[in-house]
């Protein structure tokens, strides 16, 4: 099949390298023509394990192409899928679908003969029927369906979220959408993955209910954390004991210094803003947005504290800037709190990350970058790990040890066993477990 992908973001640009791997022929359209000269020299605008391989390949097989003119991208097209930025919009945190709509007037001017429009960017509740008002309004003539086909991609995960996924969710009652559809996700048949077919609003906030649910949990897991420093109680042990009951899972029940990314700050936010217009509103992700904002903040706290309680003059070796690891993602990172608060209360941070210090560098002030981890450890007097990178779950305690002025070690992600880095001489402060 043709399809065309709006957007060559993260979610676009995988998508369509996923689909083009599929054998379908696939044309990613984007105005940034920077972005567009890159992706066809073979420099990917994000770093997504296997996506640089990914996208070499369908090109070299003439699946995938990229270009700034839509106009014979659309022509013919079997689906175009819309997936521009819906970043929260300044000063009331709703969804910005402006991108989404300037995307809509376009494929109405230039669509030709039956298209399905997917809208693949996270959207509010009501953004289809928006969309679908808009090209009707542009396009009298046009012959088309709108649909919402949500994402469920998890960064540095993403090419096997997209070939093995729990579920495809697609809201249409349109029979030849519907006949699309099928066609485009065909291969997923092997894996006998579910493919849930619903009304466009209903699949519009299936992708809101899922990303606030699971922010649910880790906001949980991070309160009872905090409970479990003041009981004397492990968090870890709680996490696996009600994560295998079936009914809850164990899935995002890992402590941390709150989630950040992409998603789940906008997400949560926005649903949050529908909610309240639709006077129905939702008291539990209120408090989930508030109380994960403030644990990040309280994160700075922790390793001022388990540093004596003054870090003026002293200097502090960050491992991991990313939200999460196998991603150079720094939106909504914990780190964008911790370490200016760290700052203003006087330490110098030496950090590294394998992939985000070029996008930290725009983001935060102050930071002198390493060259690898125990660079970024030399003449410190702690080492905080923000982000657990796999290179950081195995480092030599040794040169850790030699590397640093004190013996002093925060772990925001529990990636160390307490007991063990007594053994070895440090004094080691983890999260919802005993200090030692």
């Amino acid at each position: 099949m043709r399809v065309t992908m709006i957007g060559t973001g993260y979610v676009g640009l995988v998508s369509g390298a996923c689909f083009a791997d599929f054998g379908h022929v696939v044309t990613c359209v984007d105005k940034d023509a920077s972005k567009i000269d890159n992706l066809h020299k073979g420099i990917m605008p994000i770093f997504e394990p296997g996506l640089n391989k990914l996208v070499e390949t369908n090109v070299a097989e003439e699946r995938l192409f990229f270009t700034t003119e839509a106009t014979d991208a659309l022509a013919g097209a079997d689906a175009v899928f819309i997936a521009v930025g819906t970043p929260s919009r300044r000063g009331d945190g709703h969804a910005d679908l402006s991108y989404v709509y300037a995307a809509a007037e376009e494929i109405a001017q230039l669509m030709t003969g039956f298209t399905v429009v997917v809208t693949k960017s996270t959207v509010p509740v009501g953004t289809g029927d928006e969309v679908e008002a808009i090209i009707r309004k542009a396009n009298p003539d046009a012959d088309f369906a709108v649909v919402s086909n949500p994402e469920f991609l998890r960064e540095g995960a993403a090419i096997g979220d997209f070939k093995r996924p729990d579920r495809v969710v697609v809201g249409t009652e349109d029979e030849r959408a519907k006949e699309v559809m099928n066609e485009l996700y065909r291969p997923l048949y092997l894996n006998q993955t579910p493919i849930v077919f619903t009304e466009r609003r209903t699949s519009e906030l299936i992708k809101y209910a899922a990303n606030a649910f699971l922010a649910v949990k880790i906001t949980f897991i991070n309160e009872i954390a905090d409970l479990c420093e003041k009981v004397g109680a492990n968090v870890q042990e709680v996490s696996r004991g009600i994560g295998l009951d079936g009914r809850i899972g164990a899935k995002f029940l890992n402590a941390g210094p709150g989630y950040g990314g992409s998603c789940f700050p906008k997400d949560t936010l926005a649903l949050t803003k529908t909610a309240n217009d639709y006077d129905s509103p939702m008291r539990i992700i209120d408090t989930v947005v508030e109380v994960n904002a403030d644990r990040k903040k309280a994160m700075a706290e922790k390793v001022i504290a388990a540093m004596g309680g003054d870090i003026s003059g002293k200097t502090i070796g960050v491992l991991g800037l990313a939200f999460k690891p196998n991603t150079d993602d720094m939106r909504d990172a914990p780190s964008l709190d911790i370490i200016p608060s760290l700052i203003a209360a006087g330490a110098r941070i030496k950090a590294y990350d394998p992939e985000s210090m070029a996008e930290a560098r725009h983001l935060i002030e102050g930071i002198d970058y390493a060259e690898n981890p125990y660079d970024a450890l030399t003449g410190a007097d702690a080492m905080v790990i923000i982000t657990e990178w796999d290179q950081f779950r195995a480092l030599d305690f040794g040169r850790i040890k030699d590397a640093l002025n004190q013996p002093v070690v925060i772990d925001l992600r529990n990636i160390y066993a307490p007991e063990e880095m007594q053994k070895r001489g440090f004094s080691y402060t983890s999260i919802g477990r005993a200090a030692v």
